[in-house]
């Protein structure tokens, strides 16, 4: 495997370990040919001009709403599921995205309740 020598995380091929290089360096060698605005990876750009041309090919087969990319779709999945994957590990309390664990977390840091919205 390939492994990252600032954070040990590891990769079957070359190119995933470079793409991965770049979230430490900051490097983003790959730009929108419309806005300008600069990616780490081509894949980014991709998704990206979806926003431009307002393309949408990710429909939920429950709802029929439709996503710009596949990451948001299995989010929003999950408003039908149920499912919850993310967890506190002080209280217990789940959520279905890492977004609001995290905000959720800092109840706990400020010491707050372990009650939320």
């Amino acid at each position: 495997p390939y492994k990252c020598d600032k954070c040990c995380k590891a990769f079957t091929q070359a190119a995933n370990l470079t793409a991965h290089l770049r979230t430490h360096s900051g490097e983003k060698p790959f730009s929108c040919d419309i806005c300008g605005r600069k990616f780490s990876q081509s894949s980014s750009v991709t998704t990206h001009m979806r926003t431009h041309s307002g393309e949408r090919p990710y429909q939920c087969k429950y709802c029929r709403k439709a996503f710009s990319d596949s990451s948001t779709l299995t989010k929003h999945m999950r408003v039908h599921s149920g499912e919850k994957p993310y967890e506190c590990s002080l209280c217990r309390l789940r959520f279905s995205q890492s977004g609001n664990l995290n905000r959720h977390m800092r109840i706990h840091m400020n010491g707050g309740s372990h009650h939320t919205k």
